[in-house]
């Protein structure tokens, strides 16, 4: 007989589960909200990549960007302090924007990661390279060329060919949230209490600042607070075309004028 979520639960956290309920958002993994026995609560996440998104959660907390303890983990579960989150992102940008400042402190020598990572049946690719124009264009761009329509992979091979023109040789390899919407940042009275749901990797911190103008509109203030480098404006719409791919991969083709508009940008 299959052991349940919550008699797992409770044997890695040494407390019984009084209350499961599921929570929305787990598109790519099922995740639930326990209830426990001594009167707290716990996140749990299940799937075949937790352990790396444990290791990612605990390099996030390292940097003294705040995200939520890693409680316990085993292959295919996860579970991690439920945080306080009242949704008002709108209030935070400059807790954010603190936020982002330690989280891109922590540098690497290169770019990547020490694994490859998944959101669903779409692939991450981590591998390591010494100069970014060759991450973005082999590991974010070529990566889904046969993946996508003919009309569109036949614009990014041209597009990953000019990057070298396009984006900084060697920027800082900082610890990039790498999923960064504003779903994934937890605010609480007008602070940021958790970045959740990473995809970590090294790379150009404008990265993160990209993916939060997919679905949400920071203030001018929260990308002067970020200081990014000169013309950053201009990289901004190739470094939203990897989230924009793995989008149309994962919910087909309602992305495809998102991308064309991402391509025409730089073309």
């Amino acid at each position: 007989m299959q052991t349940s979520l919550a008699d797992r639960a409770a044997a890695l956290l040494g407390t019984a589960v009084s209350g499961v309920a599921a929570l929305s958002g787990g598109d790519l993994s099922a995740v639930h909200r326990l209830r426990l026995a001594d009167g707290g609560s716990a996140i749990a996440k299940q799937g075949p990549l937790v352990s790396l998104e444990a290791e990612m959660l605990t390099t996030i907390a390292a940097s003294g960007a705040p995200a939520p303890a890693v409680l316990a983990v085993t292959e295919d579960l996860l579970l991690i302090e439920e945080m306080p989150n009242d949704g008002q992102l709108g209030t935070s940008w400059d807790s954010l924007a603190t936020a982002l400042r330690s989280l891109h402190a922590a540098q690497a020598r290169s770019y990547g990661w020490h694994a490859d990572y998944a959101f669903g049946r779409v692939a991450i690719l981590n591998g390591t390279t010494s100069d970014w124009p060759s991450f973005w264009a082999e590991r974010r761009l070529r990566c889904h060329v046969q993946h996508v329509p003919s009309m569109l992979s036949r614009r990014l091979e041209r597009l990953a060919d000019r990057l070298p023109a396009l984006l900084p040789a060697h920027p800082p390899p900082v610890l990039l949230h790498g999923d960064l919407w504003g779903g994934n940042v937890l605010v609480s009275g007008g602070r940021v209490s958790a970045l959740i749901d990473p995809a970590c990797y090294h790379g150009d911190r404008e990265v993160d600042a990209a993916m939060l103008t997919l679905f949400d509109a920071p203030p001018a203030g929260f990308f002067d607070a970020l200081a990014l480098e000169p013309d950053w404006q201009a990289r901004q719409p190739i470094y939203r075309l990897w989230p924009l791919l793995v989008h149309l991969r994962l919910f087909g083709s309602s992305y495809v004028g998102a991308v064309e508009a991402a391509l025409a940008a730089v073309e």
